[in-house]
This record gives C-alpha cells, structure tokens and sequence, in this order.
C-alpha cells in the first residue's frame, strides 16, 4: 500500500503535493477516493478527501485564496 504519511504524520515537502488513491464503500458501490496534502512554502499543511484530484485541488486552490 502507498502512503503519504510515516508514523501518522504527512511526509509532504513544502511547495508539493501529495496525494494516494483508496477504496471505500458507499452503501453497495464501491469508491475510489484521493487522499491530498499540500504544504505551503511557510510549512502550512492542507489536507483533504475527494473523488478526483481535480476536485482536491480545487478545495486547495480555495482554502489559499482564503487563509
């Protein structure tokens, strides 16, 4: 299994970003989900779970323009 975390804690440099894919279930359906960090240059993590990486990007995109 790929990770972006070692020990419970993400690995992610600041300037990148991270992400791995898993399944879950949704009622009988199953799911393919990206887990996503980013950390800013200052060492800010995000971190956040969506179907597509264009959609955690989003959310990125739009926790920066608000912090």
């Amino acid at each position: 299994m790929n990770s972006i975390n070692k020990n419970g804690c993400s690995v992610c440099q600041p300037g990148k970003e991270n992400y791995t894919t898993y399944t879950t279930k949704l009622g009988r359906k199953r799911v393919r989900m990206y887990q996503y960090d980013y950390r800013t240059e200052d060492g800010e993590l995000f971190s956040c779970c969506a179907p597509t990486l264009e959609v955690c990007r989003e959310k990125r995109d739009k926790w920066m323009k608000n912090r």
